[in-house]
């Protein structure tokens, strides 16, 4: 083999490597939450959540019943819970405009959106701590889902 072919094997076999790790990280999505941003996600959750979500994450006892209003009592938001079902534009739209905002069709809930409270960067943490502690499988079908639904709204 001359050295131009194998010169050129080389950069065409280094160029798909390279465009497969690309791929990768790009589908990967964001880089992991900087333990300092975990850190001030789970400070805001404390002072603003917990007293409803439960410290621990663990939403309020016998959370599926509803109130004598009709109304759901807050869910938990550890992997017994449902939140990891949703997107993550969803759970951003939930936190910052309140569950009913989004809920449509005149759902209600005691839950406030939190936009006049937190900004959306705070918001974005809180949300960062709470996947930080859910299982791998929760997480992966999570940002699978999250990717999904940013491709489809391209």
């Amino acid at each position: 083999m001359n050295r131009a072919v194998l010169g050129a094997a080389i950069l065409l076999g280094g160029s798909a490597v390279a465009g497969l790790l690309w791929i990768r990280f790009d589908q990967s999505g964001p880089a992991e939450a900087s333990a300092e941003r975990l850190e001030h996600g789970r400070a805001i959750y404390a002072a603003n959540c917990a007293s409803c979500h439960g410290a621990k994450l663990e939403g309020q006892p016998d959370w599926k019943s509803r109130l004598p209003s009709g109304r759901l009592l807050a869910p938990p938001h550890d992997a017994s819970g449902h939140t990891w079902h949703h997107p993550d534009d969803v759970l951003f739209r939930i936190t910052r405009e309140g569950p009913a905002a989004v809920g449509g069709g005149g759902y209600q809930s005691d839950m406030p959106g939190f936009n006049q409270v937190l900004s959306d960067d705070e918001i974005r943490e809180v949300l960062e701590f709470i996947k930080s502690t859910w299982p791998e499988r929760e997480r992966q079908h999570q940002a699978a889902m999250s990717r999904r639904e940013k491709e489809a709204s391209r």
